[in-house]
Parts: structure tokens; C-alpha cells; sequence
């Protein structure tokens, strides 16, 4: 058998069995069943809500003795009359009071005539009893004329862990609707655990907690296994920690700052489920932070001395690429919002971060450029104006993600000096504006997108890094006005390899088109090429090669349609689905690809 042995003191520990108090849980539980099944109480994510109705339809009753040295000392005081010192037993009288005085009142009253003693119950309530009273109890209850009770309670969201929403959320909605009649919040938002990168949870006998100062301001691995040493850790658990920081921080955990933690964790919440946190994760946002920086200070820069901010933007005067970064900032906006209201966090952060860093950076500064270098004053204008709503706008979106970095560089963004909030945290929320939608200019801009896109992915396969020439073919008239009118723009944003770009239209015939070249389908109507014959030293080899990869993109395409020809694959989540589309629509798309290339090449042989 195995013996119990206190750790400090190594005394036997042995079982010792006394009389405990309960607290009957029927009606409670179903008291707040019912705020939930009401919508009184919103609880999510779902699996968070599900969680909670089947803790609360299988509950058992409560015992809320503790044998501790401290804590609430349970207010129950046993009767001792004169000449019956016997011990507690089932049979012992017991007052219930808030205070001594209110007990001694109490007895007095029932046992009058009688000489007795009162000798308060030594155990402590419940931890989780005592934090059951937290939301009114920190508001004055229970003078419920309190002036903080009548104004804050209940209160608004509670936001904790999906591991205590039965020790501590449902107490508090219980003991809540018990004593005060009312529910404690309305709205209950379970986030993720965090573990460790091996998905161990997090303890300081693992010696794998992680400090957030030792994030936001780096550490060496000496200085981690040093810390290991300060605490009272025992040699076995030592070398067990030490080994697992050599395994996940190898060379220290590198500053990352305050914003780069708080944009990945927010990134990491989507509800309930576990987080495995990877400090490469981490170090990853802290470039976005760098991004965020150096983009925000390149604009500011091209705004110069004289530039007065926008009272609202001229939309008629609009260039395309204009309207298109103005409809992407204005979806951003709108789908943060939603993100943020479904409490979507790892949503909202995509959202942001996509538009930031993938539309407005990586596209539109870029296409700006010549704009603010070559453009008429008109345009030059425009443009900065543009830049500047923005630069705004996108501060003010991701200020609630990254709140230090905004701030700073929001504070030296031109304002005019009558509208200016003191701080970043007063000014507007971004909201969606119907004015900024203009699906058919962004609908034509993606299009010339999706054309550059396919030529730095052809260069990129081909190794062509200056020189290149390009074509991009339309097979419909339509389909020609809109490449062409996106021409100045395809070629900026084609990258470096690709130095000459022109577009052939549905009359061009077999002479004026191009031999040799590798093919990028864009939509049914148009297709980019790039000239690749100067880099092919063996075409037979390389239609070899060609042909291998379009016979495992096949193999790739089979399965995916049998996987999503399976039975009940349509009552996946729709994150899965759109996810499994996605694949198939990109396996068709590199199929076509590879088949044009090869009727491209085989040309070469003839």
C-alpha cells in the first residue's frame, strides 16, 4: 500500500472523518440552466455552452467544509450547553449568524433560559464558494443600497478560462441568482489554455512557465536556467526543466515587445481548445510590428510640411488602384467589426493583418510609388490623400491588437488640430462606410493582381530574375479593356524579373504570339505568359519534369474529390469545407497550368 506522507514534514497523513456541511444543489442548477436557456446569460464559444448544461444536468450536492488554516471560516456556531462538552456530533445544535454577535442573539433567543457557549465551526468555506460571491461581493454586497451595487451590477462580460466554468462560472451564477435574485453578468467568454510547445500545461514543477517580461524583453538561456534555481524546485525537476528550455528556446527567447505577445495570443484565441505556444510564433508578429513601423514612417514621410489631411474623400476623382486599397480598407473595417462582436479574436487579427500587411503594403505603396514620383500634382495629391485615410484608419483598426505602437505613431500623423482626441483610445472605432464600395473598380484591379501574382510565381520556377518578358493574353474583348487599362500597375507589381510586359488580345494571331513560354491561368479569359526558352537547356527534360508534376497534381486531384465526395463530408464545419474547396480549386488550377505549359513547349519541338 502506499502511505501518504506530508512533503514538508514527512508525517503520516491519515483520514480522519468528521461531519461536513452541503449545500443542496438542485435548485440551483436549475435556476442557472434557465438564465442560459433565456439568453439572460450568454456563455461562448458553443463548446464552452455545451460543457456547462452538462456539468449543471448531472450535478451533485455541495460539500463546502474545508480543513484549512485559512480562508472564510465557515459562520456556524455549535451550541455547547454547561455539563455536555461532548464533541461534534450529528445530533449537535448549530446557530447560523454573520457576525458572533448576530449568532449570540440567535441563541439567546432559541435557548432561553438555558446556560450554553457558542464555539464557531473551525473549517474554511470552499475557495470556489468564497469566489462564487466575487461579482457582488466586490461591489458591497450585501448592502445592496451600496451606490457602486446599484449602478455596476450585473455586470457586463466575464472573460476566463474553459477549465473553471464549472468551478468558478457556475458557482457564481448560482450563489448570484440566490442571494441577490439576479445574474452576476450577461455575457461569458471562455478563451484558450496555454501550453507549452510540447502541449504540456504550463507548472512550475515542469519548470516550463514562461514569463511574459522575459517575451516582451528577451532572455538568455543561461539567465532562463538560472531562474529555475530561485525557486524550490527539487534536483530531479531541475534537470528536467533545464532540458526542456535547451529543446524549446535554444538561443534564449528574443525581444518581441509588449504588442507582438498581445497580437499573438489574440491571434491564437479561438475559443475554448488549447493553445501549443511556439516563441517562433511570437518572434513572427514581432516582424509585423516592424512592418507596421516602417510602413506607417514611410507614409508619413511622403505626406510633407504642407499637407492637410482630408475632411472626406473625393471618390470621383478616384485612380482604380485608389478605389480598390479604399473597398479592401473598407471590408477590413466591416469584418473586424463582426469578428469582434462574434468575439472571433484570431478572426479579427487575420482580418487586420491581411489588409495591412498583404493589400496595403504589399500592393498599394508599392503601386504608389511611381504615382508620387511620376504622377501629375493631381494625382500626387490624391494619392497622399489616400494614404493618409489609410494610414488612419488601419491605426485605429489594429489599435486594440497592437496598442503601443499605434498610439506612437498615430500621434504623429497630421490632424487638424480642432478634431485631434488627446490619445489614440478616444478617437472613433473605424465602421464600415457604403461610400467606400466599389466592387466593380476592385473586381477589375484583382484581376490585373492576379495577373502580376502568376508572373512572379513563373519567374520564381523559372529563376528569371531580370529580363523577363511577359504576355498576357485575353481571349474576349472585355477581358482586354480590363488588363489593359491595368498594365502600368501588372508591370510595377510583377517584381524585378519580369522587365517587359505585353498584352496580346483575342485577334492575335499564331506569328505575334510568343513561342517558349511558361503558363499562368488567371480566369477563364485571360492567361499570363513569361518567355522561358532562354532558360531551358533540355525542353525534353523539362517537359519530363512537366509532366511528373501534372501526373501527381492528377493523383492529388483524385483524392481530394473522393475526400469530399465521402458520406457526411457536407456536414463538416464550414472551416473545413471551404478549406477542402480551396484545395481542390487550387489542384485544378496548377493542372491547367501544367497542360498549357506543355502544349507551350511541345510548340518548341515542332
Amino acid at each position: 500500500m502506499v502511505i501518504p506522507l506530508c512533503e514538508k514534514t514527512k508525517d503520516v497523513i491519515e483520514p480522519y472523518m468528521t461531519p461536513q456541511w452541503w449545500v443542496r444543489m438542485g435548485e440551483m442548477a436549475e435556476a442557472a440552466l434557465k438564465v442560459v436557456e433565456e439568453g439572460k446569460v450568454k456563455i461562448s464559444p458553443e463548446s464552452a455552452r455545451k460543457s456547462y448544461d452538462r456539468w449543471l444536468s448531472n450535478i451533485n450536492d455541495w460539500c463546502i467544509s474545508r480543513q484549512l488554516w485559512w480562508g472564510h471560516r465557515i459562520p456556524a456556531y455549535r451550541v455547547v450547553f454547561e455539563g455536555e462538552e461532548e464533541r461534534e456530533t450529528d445530533r449537535s445544535q448549530w446557530i447560523v449568524g454573520r457576525t458572533p454577535e448576530e449568532a449570540q442573539a440567535k441563541a439567546d433567543a432559541k435557548f432561553a433560559g438555558k446556560k450554553f457557549r457558542l464555539e464557531q465551526d473551525p473549517d474554511c468555506l470552499d475557495t470556489w464558494f468564497s469566489s462564487g460571491l466575487w461579482p457582488m461581493a466586490i461591489l458591497g454586497w450585501p448592502n445592496t443600497e451600496n451606490p457602486d451595487f446599484k449602478r455596476f451590477f450585473p455586470t457586463s462580460m466575464l472573460e476566463t478560462g474553459w477549465d473553471i466554468l464549472f468551478f468558478w462560472v457556475a458557482r457564481m451564477i448560482m450563489l448570484s441568482l440566490k442571494l441577490t435574485g439576479d445574474v452576476p453578468f450577461t455575457e461569458v467568454y471562455c478563451h484558450s489554455l496555454i501550453r507549452d510547445s510540447e502541449g504540456r500545461k504550463m507548472s512550475k514543477s515542469l519548470g516550463n512557465v514562461i514569463d511574459p517580461l522575459d517575451i516582451i524583453s528577451g532572455i538568455e538561456l543561461e539567465a532562463l536556467h538560472a531562474k529555475l534555481l530561485t525557486g524550490n524546485l527539487k534536483e530531479d525537476e531541475v534537470e528536467r526543466a533545464t532540458k526542456y528550455q535547451k529543446t524549446a528556446f535554444p538561443g534564449g527567447i528574443p525581444e518581441c515587445g509588449a504588442d507582438a505577445m498581445r497580437f499573438t495570443l489574440l491571434s491564437y484565441t479561438t475559443g475554448g481548445g488549447d493553445i501549443n505556444f511556439d516563441i517562433k510564433v511570437m518572434h513572427a508578429y514581432r516582424r509585423f510590428c516592424n512592418k507596421v513601423w516602417q510602413a506607417s514612417k514611410y507614409m508619413l514621410s511622403k505626406f510633407g510640411q504642407d499637407f492637410v489631411p482630408p475632411d472626406e474623400i473625393n471618390t470621383a476623382a478616384l485612380s482604380v488602384p485608389e478605389r480598390w486599397i479604399l473597398h479592401r480598407m473598407n471590408a477590413a473595417v466591416k469584418g473586424v467589426n463582426e469578428a469582434l462582436e462574434a468575439r472571433q479574436f484570431s478572426t479579427a487579427t487575420k482580418v487586420a493583418y491581411q489588409f495591412f500587411y498583404d493589400e496595403l503594403c504589399d500592393v498599394f505603396i508599392e503601386n504608389s510609388k511611381g504615382l508620387l514620383s511620376d504622377g501629375t500634382p493631381e494625382e500626387q495629391k490624391s494619392v497622399q490623400e489616400t494614404l493618409w485615410w489609410c494610414l488612419d484608419t488601419a491605426l485605429r483598426l489594429l489599435h486594440p491588437f497592437l496598442p503601443f505602437i499605434t498610439e506612437e505613431l498615430w500621434q504623429r500623423i497630421p490632424h487638424w488640430a480642432d478634431q485631434r482626441p488627446e490619445t489614440i483610445m478616444l478617437a472613433p472605432y473605424p465602421e464600415p462606410d457604403s461610400r467606400l464600395e466599389f466592387p466593380a473598380e476592385a473586381a477589375d484591379y484583382e484581376l490585373g493582381l492576379q495577373c502580376a501574382g502568376g508572373l512572379r510565381s513563373l519567374a520564381a520556377d523559372y529563376n528569371i530574375r531580370a529580363d523577363g518578358k511577359a504576355f498576357i493574353k485575353a481571349s474576349t474583348p472585355t477581358a482586354l479593356d480590363k488588363v489593359s487599362a491595368q498594365l502600368q500597375a501588372i508591370k510595377t507589381l510583377s517584381g524585378k524579373g519580369v522587365a517587359e510586359v505585353s498584352v496580346l488580345g483575342p485577334d492575335a494571331d499564331e506569328a505575334s504570339t510568343p513561342k517558349g513560354c511558361a503558363v499562368y491561368v488567371v480566369s477563364a479569359d485571360v492567361a499570363v505568359l513569361l518567355q522561358v526558352s532562354t532558360q531551358i537547356k533540355d525542353i525534353d527534360a523539362e517537359i519530363k519534369k512537366i509532366n511528373g508534376k501534372l501526373q501527381k497534381t492528377n493523383v492529388a486531384i483524385q483524392k481530394q474529390q473522393e475526400l469530399m465526395g465521402r458520406e457526411g463530408f457536407e456536414k463538416a464545419s464550414d472551416v473545413v469545407v471551404t478549406a477542402e474547396k480551396k484545395k481542390l480549386a487550387d489542384a485544378l488550377a496548377a493542372k491547367e497550368n501544367y497542360e498549357r505549359t506543355l502544349a507551350e513547349f511541345s510548340k518548341l519541338k515542332l
